[in-house]
This record gives C-alpha cells, structure tokens and sequence, in this order.
C-alpha cells in the first residue's frame, strides 16, 4: 500500500535535525585539540557537555572561550580531582539524561575521532536497530595502518580476550572510545558501578550484555599524531587480566545458571568437570610412572585421554552457542548504507 505524502516517513537526515542528540566530550590535557573537536561538531547536535577531569593544563580556560561561539549549547562541567575517563563521562552521562537526550554520543578531546562520522553513530540508535553503538577502526585494513604498530597489536590482543569476557563476539574493536548509546538504555544501568578509569569502556560492554542490549560497531577513521602512547600492552594485560576473569566468570554464572539454564549450562559443567579430571588423573599418573620407573597401563593411558577428549568437545561446543548468544540486530550494512544514500541525495 502507498504511503499517503502526509504519512511519508522521515529520511534520515531530517530525523538527526530534529532528534535530541548530547555529545559528551572528557577533557584532560587537550587545550591544543579541543576546539577543533568541539567546532567540528554539527549543527543540529544542540547539547555538547565538555567535561574538565581536573586538567592541569589550560583545558578549563579554553572550554570557557569556547562558551563564547557555542554559547546556546556548549555545557562546561569541572570536576575538583581527576576521576578518569569513565568518570568524566558518566559525569557527562548524568548531565545529559537532565536535558532529556534520545542519543548521547562521546567522543574524546584529544583529536583522534573525527566529528563528521558522527551522523554514523547516533543514526542506528535513532532508526531503533541498536541501543549501543561502537567505532570500529578495523574493519578495513587500509584503516587499520593508520594506527601505530603497537597500539594496533595491543588493541587486537584486548578485543579478543574482550569478546569473551563480555559476550558481545559481534565486536572487532570492542575497546574502541567512540560510541554512541540510547538515552533509554542509559537510564537502565547503574552508572555508579560502572570502572571509572581505564576499564570503563570495558565494563560498559559487560553491563550491557546483563541488559541485552543490541550493540553494533561502524567503521571509522582514527586520527592519530605524533604523541606517545600511554598504551603498554604488558603492564595493560596484566592489570586487566583479573578483571576480565571476573567478568567472565560472572558472565557465564548469571547467564547460564542464574538467569537461566540450556545445554550450555550443561556442556560447560560437564565439560570441566571432564577435562579436570583427565588432566588431573593422568599428571598423577605421570608422576608416578617419572617416580618410579613404571609405564603406565593402556587402560591408564585410555582413562585419562578420553576425558580431555570429550570434555574439550564440550568446552568447545559450548563456546560455539555462546558465540550465537549476542542480543540481535539488523546488519551493520542496512544502517550504514541508508544514511550515506541520504546524504548523497541531499548534497
């Protein structure tokens, strides 16, 4: 049936005109970079929260002259002692959810994500396909080699080991900063005990997996200069490691034997409780037969061999229906595609 002209729907740029979109930007030492990033933001954004977590530099006196070409919707807050990324953006977060935002969008003062790909963040949420939305610099190689070579590899190491904690396997670059969430499923997280620092954008992933909410990733650009990375991969991996366990453990309890129970429930109890016993049995046995000169039996050999086998098989089954466990959305190409057609036709 034809949709009368008075009932047509809107496309998607007039729909990002009139939605209510806050871009939430955590401010620490960026007097050089922030004014680029804030009047790189589009016009139609009428909310930007800029966040001082206490800035040694000049960044606080910048924001203020900012105020002056922005003055309708540039929003300064300053916090009295650093909190860290993740506070400053739920600081931000909390601002927002005030004024009554549909999408909050947060997007870093130092430079390296690109304010016109931000129509590509906030469009899944507005068109209902996803309530989280990430950047993904991955997802053609071209852009990948704009990254330097070590962050490239520590980024790729933590996605993964991400993905498992946080059951969103969907994602390639689960570490990525730029992101976009609904206003809706804002509200539903508890932001006060959500890591404030270094693994905030970590354990926002890990929150909303429990909310099953849908997350989608959009390719971009990253931007980078000539400053040094704070990115060690050793001492990040280490400090992060108890984290993920948690986070995974946590994950799997609540999932599959809190909230529910399915034959994953089954293959990974099962499963390890098959593959500790035959590790067990047949490093004791081993030992003795090192001890004491003695081969172990076939039957010995067999008793333990069989329960790494199916175990493992278990294990491994298990992970394949975890992977088809990711809260469903539409195609990242459906989204990206209707928004870009729309551009080209309004330009």
């Amino acid at each position: 049936m034809r949709v009368a002209p008075t009932e047509a729907v809107a496309s998607p740029r007039a729909r990002l005109e009139t939605a209510r979109i806050a871009v939430v930007i955590p401010c620490y030492r960026v007097e050089k970079q922030v004014g680029s990033v804030i009047d790189g933001i589009p016009d139609y954004v009428k909310t930007i929260i800029a966040v001082d977590d206490a800035s040694p530099d000049g960044t606080w006196e910048v924001l203020e002259q900012l105020k002056l070409r922005h003055r309708n919707r540039l929003i300064t807050i300053r916090h009295a002692q650093n909190q860290g990324v993740g506070g400053a953006v739920v600081s931000g977060y909390r601002e927002a959810l005030t004024r009554g935002a549909e999408v909050v969008i947060k997007l870093d003062g130092d430079g390296q994500m690109d304010p016109s790909f931000l129509p590509y963040f906030a469009w899944p949420v507005i068109a209902g396909s996803a309530e989280y939305v990430k950047g993904n610099r991955f997802r053609y190689l071209a852009d990948g080699h704009s990254m330097p070579l070590v962050r490239r590899f520590g980024n790729l190491a933590l996605s993964f080991l991400m993905r498992a904690a946080s059951g969103y396997w969907n994602l390639l670059d689960p570490t990525n900063g730029y992101t976009a969430i609904s206003g809706q499923m804002l509200r539903q997280l508890d932001l006060d005990r959500i890591e404030k620092r270094y693994l905030f954008e970590s354990c926002m992933l890990v929150h909303l997996y429990r909310a099953r909410a849908r997350v989608i990733e959009v390719p971009m650009k990253a931007r980078y200069a000539d400053e040094e990375s704070s990115l060690s991969v050793s001492k990040v991996s280490l400090q992060l490691s108890a984290a993920l366990i948690r986070w995974l453990l946590t994950r799997i309890w609540r999932t599959y034997y809190w909230d529910g129970f399915s034959l994953v429930s089954i293959f990974l109890f099962v499963g390890t409780i098959c593959t500790l016993f035959g590790v067990l049995f047949g490093a004791h046995h081993w030992y003795l037969s090192y001890r004491y000169g003695v081969p172990a039996t076939a039957g010995t050999v067999m008793l333990a061999s069989i329960p790494v086998i199916l175990g493992f098989e278990m294990l491994l089954h298990a992970l394949v229906l975890d992977t088809q466990n990711v809260p469903a959305s539409p195609p990242l190409l459906d989204n990206y595609c209707a928004l870009e057609a729309d551009n080209r036709l309004n330009d």
